[in-house]
């Protein structure tokens, strides 16, 4: 896939990953739209994209993406300026790790709220048009505890491993429609995001998730648009999150090549 003359848009695209991703897309191209709740973030966000790239076309529209008439509105302000959304990258995101019996419940529905929900209702926004236009794609920012659950992590993995079995579940309905899935699995990269949870990450969480290193938000955007234009399903950045990938499950390459085969016989059918 090609990203020039696309609008691409961006939840969680003040910061992070989002913002990176963002940077990338009008390099090469793209319209873009951002996404996310702090106005001023979102204002220093949109100078930040025309400082890379001078003449692009920013929009940006708050909202809240655990509230889905929120997400519906900013998503109608940015197709008013930038035209139908082509790429719909989801990128927000919250972390608060800690132990199971220390986290109150609000933190666990604040998790599924954002992470799953957020994802969910942003594609439920863009993907009838696209099925209509039979075009588009829609990356789902997972992370590597989507695959794997982790030390610390009882509230966000759970939330994030929603988001994989939307992602999977999406990619056997959408086969053959033109519209392309795709998941990443960032290891730890430098956002805010990530110095906010480092602030009550257990010490087991911390020697768990070092053999991944760092990453810089852009290593994850290069690697994730990469995929993305090559059609790839997941995107693992790094050794280790390539290794939780395969590793994992050993037969999900053939579970998914099977499921596609009974899906074809049914339809045919």
């Amino acid at each position: 896939m090609t990203f020039r003359d696309k609008h691409a848009l961006v939840t969680g695209g003040s910061s992070g990953i989002g913002l990176a991703i963002a940077v990338r897309l009008a390099r090469q191209g793209a319209r873009v739209s951002l996404v996310s709740r702090d106005t001023a973030k979102l204002a220093l966000a949109r100078q930040t994209v025309l400082a890379a790239v001078p003449g692009a076309r920013v929009a940006t529209a708050a909202a809240d993406v655990s509230r889905e008439p929120e997400v519906l509105a900013a998503m109608a302000a940015a197709e008013r300026e930038n035209g139908t959304v082509d790429i719909l990258v989801t990128s927000a995101g919250v972390a608060r790790p800690g132990r199971f019996t220390d986290l109150p419940t609000a933190e666990f529905e604040r998790a599924v709220a954002v992470n799953y929900l957020g994802s969910l209702y942003a594609v439920k926004a863009v993907l009838p048009g696209m099925r209509a236009r039979a075009e588009g794609a829609v990356v789902l920012v997972c992370s590597g505890a989507g695959l794997v659950g982790l030390f610390g992590y009882t509230a966000y993995a759970p939330s994030k491993f929603a988001v994989r079995g939307l992602a999977e579940s999406l990619r056997g309905e959408l086969a053959g429609s033109g519209v392309a899935v795709t998941i990443v699995y960032p290891p730890d990269t430098d956002t805010p995001q990530l110095a906010e949870e480092n602030l009550t990450k257990p010490a087991e969480t911390k020697a768990i998730t070092a053999g991944g290193g760092v990453w810089t938000a852009d290593q994850v955007a290069r690697v994730t648009l990469e995929g993305v234009s090559r059609g790839a399903f997941a995107v693992a950045p790094g050794a280790q999150i390539k290794a939780l990938l395969w590793l994992h499950s050993l037969g999900a390459p053939f579970i998914r090549w099977w499921f596609d085969r009974v899906a074809v016989r049914a339809r045919r059918t």
